[in-house]
Formats: C-alpha cells, sequence, structure tokens
C-alpha cells in the first residue's frame, strides 16, 4: 500500500531541494479561500516554511468565507502592485478569477493554481493539485465495493461545495459517482444526473455548519439516505452530527476527501468509512520554490507526465480495506496527516 505514495506525494517530497537557496529580492502571495480551513492553514505553513527557507517574502490573503471571489481579485491587485513575482492561489470561482489571473500573468507574475484547477486549468501558469477525480473515485469505488449487492439500492445524499460549482468540487463529485458506478451524463458539471439512487445534491461551503444544514435538508427529502459523499471532511463531520441528531448515525455510511488528522480520527472513530488523503503543505512548498525558479531564470514548472497538472499525491484511508481498491491503514494516515 505504501507504494501508492511512494510513486506520487513522497517521491515529490524526496526531490524537493535547496536549489533555489541564493534566491534574493523575491517576494510571493498565497491567496487561499479561507484562513480557517485546516487544509488552508497547512498549506499556509508550508509555504510560509519553505519561503523561510529560500528568503522569500510570503505575503498571505484569504476569503472571508468560501465563494468570497471579491476578495481574492483584491488580494491579487495588491500583489500586482507590490511587485511579487508570483502568486500561488486556491480560486473560489474557478472561471470567475479568470480575468484577474490573467491582469497577474499579463503583469509578469507566474501564477500557480494549487488544489483547485482553474476554467480552463490553463488559466494558469502550472496547476499543483491532488488528482481530485481520482479522489472522488477512490471513495466512490470503496463504498460501492462495501455495499455490495446493496449498492444497487443505495439512496445517496451528495454534499457538494458551491453553487458556482468550482472544478475541485466537480471533479470530486464526478469521481465519487463514476467510482460508485453512476452515469455521470456531463463530467463537468454535478446535478444533472438521472439515477434515482441520489437523493440530493446540497452545497456546504466545505464547512461544518454547511455540512449539518444540507445533510438535515437532504434527509427532509428522504430520511431511508444511505451514503453521504461529502466534499471534505468538516462537511462530513457537520453530516454526522445532522444523522446523530435523528439516530442515524449507524446507519449510514459518510465517505469524503482530505485527510486532515481531524477527519482521519473520524475514520479510526467509525464517523467517515474512508477518506481520500491529500497533501497541501507539499502543494505550497513546491509552489514557492516554482515561484523561486521563475523568478532567477524564467523557468516554468512541467506538469506531471501525462496530465495536465503536477500531481502531489493521494492515497484512500480506511480500515475496512476491499479487495481490488489501494489504501493505507489509520494509522498510515495518521503518520501523514495535517491540521
Amino acid at each position: 500500500m505504501k507504494k501508492l505514495l511512494a510513486g506520487s506525494a513522497m517521491a515529490l517530497v524526496c526531490t524537493a531541494g535547496s536549489a533555489f537557496a541564493e534566491a534574493h529580492a523575491t517576494s510571493a502571495c498565497l491567496i487561499t479561500k479561507t484562513d480557517t480551513n485546516p487544509f488552508f492553514v497547512k498549506m499556509r505553513e508550508g509555504a510560509q516554511a519553505k519561503a523561510d527557507e529560500l528568503g522569500i517574502e510570503l505575503n498571505s490573503y484569504a476569503g472571508q468565507v468560501d465563494g468570497d471571489n471579491e476578495a481574492q481579485v483584491a488580494a491579487i491587485e495588491t500583489c500586482i502592485a507590490n511587485g511579487a513575482s508570483g502568486i500561488l492561489i486556491t480560486a473560489s470561482d474557478t472561471a470567475g478569477i479568470v480575468p484577474s489571473i490573467q491582469d497577474a500573468r499579463d503583469a509578469g507574475l507566474l501564477v500557480i493554481a494549487l488544489d483547485t484547477p482553474l476554467q480552463p486549468i490553463d488559466a494558469a501558469d502550472a496547476t499543483f493539485a491532488t488528482d481530485n477525480f481520482l479522489a472522488g473515485e477512490l471513495i466512490g469505488q470503496w463504498a460501492a465495493a462495501t455495499l455490495g449487492d446493496e449498492a444497487a439500492d443505495a439512496k445517496i445524499a451528495m454534499l457538494d461545495l458551491a453553487i458556482s460549482q468550482p472544478s475541485v468540487g466537480v471533479l470530486r463529485d464526478q469521481g465519487f459517482l463514476t467510482g460508485f458506478g453512476i452515469d455521470t451524463v456531463d463530467v463537468t458539471r454535478w446535478g444533472d444526473e438521472t439515477d434515482e439512487r441520489i437523493i440530493c445534491n446540497e452545497v456546504t461551503a466545505g464547512n461544518e455548519e454547511g455540512g449539518r444544514t444540507a445533510m438535515e435538508n437532504c434527509l427532509a427529502i428522504d430520511p431511508d439516505i444511505n451514503v453521504v459523499y461529502t466534499i471534505n471532511e468538516p462537511a462530513a463531520a457537520g453530516a454526522f452530527e445532522a444523522l446523530s441528531a435523528v439516530g442515524l448515525q449507524n446507519d449510514v455510511m459518510i465517505v469524503s476527501v482530505d485527510g486532515g488528522c481531524p477527519g482521519v480520527a473520524d475514520v479510526a472513530d467509525g464517523v467517515i468509512g474512508a477518506t481520500s488523503q491529500q497533501y497541501p503543505l507539499l502543494m505550497a512548498s513546491l509552489g514557492i520554490e516554482a515561484i523561486a525558479q521563475y523568478a532567477e531564470d524564467g523557468t516554468l514548472p512541467e506538469p506531471t507526465e501525462g496530465k495536465s497538472f503536477t500531481d502531489t499525491g493521494v492515497a484512500l484511508v480506511t480500515d475496512a480495506p476491499v479487495d481490488g481498491i489501494d489504501s493505507i491503514s489509520v494509522e498510515e494516515g495518521q503518520e501523514l496527516c495535517w491540521g
């Protein structure tokens, strides 16, 4: 199982070096969706640690909530005005932010999307991310295999990210459905599926309160839901609270994506059946290295072979593995978790 990581995220860690230690007078910006989600907190830590190592000035910005495109636009304008060498961004509105991204690139800044590809993906100079479709596909495959014959009659709640359908939310949603064996109709968007097993698509803003409200709304449609897909682990925690409030906490399978330490602990406690772990610290540190290299000689990052982005790795974390699906144990997930 560990070979899964050895070929992806951990391999990238091993290749990260000190080639850019002589970067001088270089500044970078990190713009995240929020500054409270543990995923983005760890991303900021990784960026700051690498910036300190390389002698780069780092300025960090974030929206008030997931979906706050205006704050991210303002941050980009500030970075341009301050003469930054590059921007790392997890975009809240992956299409709406593109004109501002183009302004930054026109001004000579290197722009790297972290975690969340822009729409289109080549609106950024590079993307460092989890294979979010694969992350969703892994939990979909695991859920279907765990249910066995019962998967044919599943009642599924889809707890998504935002109405604007940022790419990260679409990729995970459509990956899960594909893994579960459900026709996605148009893989570039969620919510157009016709499979009767899908009871609801609700948005969560990627936080616990949103997950709780979304789960309550889905239960109002059908109290017999037995599978819950969640965009991330905070939303999963909120969904579990809503299920517990009506005594269904032991009757419903929850799957998710993130791999933060609280989420992996929830897998250990049976709150989440399986989660796909991603590596935000690596995304950010590699991004800072790329900005340092660009500032030094104009070199642009190269994507992973066969992909349109740099793949920073993913691993399925569960203590209930199934044959044919690569996974790591909760213990292994705890060694690699963040937050």
